[in-house]
């Protein structure tokens, strides 16, 4: 396949799209996110993404079971920088939400950001599938995510750059302790993906516990922090990451 079959429909495009017929229906609720966390350190399913310290800004809006979403990264010192869209949609009030993204994080100075050829983009297509049990003693939610387009790429065996489908897939499970809301998470890869996880084969890569609670300053105004401790069991890694989210 020569050409890449998103390069003239891209995920931003039909982003827009959606929100023009979001805006021609009559829909129940509208709910827009506005946000930042401010973290000690940037980890992407158990991999350190470098660069130390990052503010990480959210842009959303939410109609019906339909939901757009801007969200990015950048490190106080400078050189990365990430930028992911999101569209998803979710299958009535407990059935499973589907899931399309476009991950971009060649770094700052890299540009052409609008360059889609299959064998030069920067950008990574993924597709993702999640569901919560709708168990409220038990809610646990199972996700799973497949690469289907753009730079995650593998050589064949004769020499040849082929899509690699790398795919992730990733427990979670909330629970609570006096005023601390905590969340368990193990997050493995199913096979092969050295380029994207570091792993020759099945791998937990992600085992974290993260807890968040308010620091009230008064009836009116808290601060959201947040503590993640972190292991990746297939590269004998581990991190603890500090953050704050600033929200209106």
């Amino acid at each position: 396949m020569k050409t890449f079959v998103i390069k003239k429909i891209t995920l931003a495009s039909l982003a827009v799209m959606v929100i023009c017929l979001m805006g021609t229906t009559k829909v129940k609720a509208q709910e827009f996110t506005v946000q930042g966390d401010i973290v000690s350190s940037y980890v992407w399913r158990g991999m350190y993404q470098g660069g130390g310290a990052a503010f990480q800004p959210t842009l959303g809006l939410g109609v019906g079971n339909f939901s757009v979403s801007a969200w990015g990264s950048t490190n106080f010192s400078g050189g990365n920088k990430e930028l992911d869209l999101t569209l998803a949609y979710k299958l009535g009030e407990t059935g499973p939400t589907l899931t399309v993204a476009d991950l971009w994080w060649e770094g700052e100075g890299a540009y052409k950001y609008f360059n889609f050829e299959s064998h030069e983009t920067g950008h990574h297509f993924e597709a993702g599938l999640s569901y919560t049990l709708p168990v409220e003693r038990f809610p646990l939610s199972i996700a799973w995510y497949t690469m289907f387009a753009g730079k995650d790429k593998k050589l064949n065996d004769i020499g040849e750059l082929k899509q690699n489908y790398s795919s992730y897939l990733e427990l979670n499970y909330p629970f609570s302790v006096k005023n601390v809301d905590l969340n368990v998470t193990c997050g493995a890869v199913p096979y092969k993906a050295a380029n994207m996880y570091n792993n020759n084969g099945f791998a937990v890569t992600n085992v974290a516990l993260k807890g968040i609670t308010e620091i009230k300053f008064n009836d009116k105004f808290s601060l959201p922090i947040f503590a993640q401790a972190i292991w990746n069991p297939c590269i004998e890694d581990a991190f603890l990451v500090f953050g704050i989210t600033l929200r209106p």
